[in-house]
């Protein structure tokens, strides 16, 4: 299993534009072959920062991710909303009872 932590600062102008295109992308993303979820969250203390938490079957699951064009679509226009480059963590591993 495969577990991304995708933090996004947005510009405050381009929050509401972000927000659509991010759902389309979360909507595209969960019907991928490998994906298990795909879910953004608010920062509570930031209401202009979030992060997309992402559980992937393998890395191959992911790599089909990066490379789809609804991904591809959305990286590139986030480049416009962002207001700091994404910053990603990515664990490896099976969940713990």
């Amino acid at each position: 299993m495969i577990i991304i932590h995708a933090r996004m600062s947005v510009k405050p102008e381009k929050k509401e534009e972000f927000l659509q295109e991010i759902e389309a992308v979360m909507e595209e993303s969960r019907a991928e072959a490998g994906n298990n979820s795909y879910d953004l969250f608010q920062d509570p203390k930031d209401a202009n920062s979030f992060v997309m938490v992402e559980n992937w079957k393998d890395m191959e699951a992911v790599q089909a991710h990066n490379t789809s064009s609804h991904f591809q679509k959305f990286s590139a226009a986030a480049k416009e909303m962002l207001s700091a480059p994404l910053a990603a963590d990515v664990y490896q591993g099976e969940k713990l009872n």
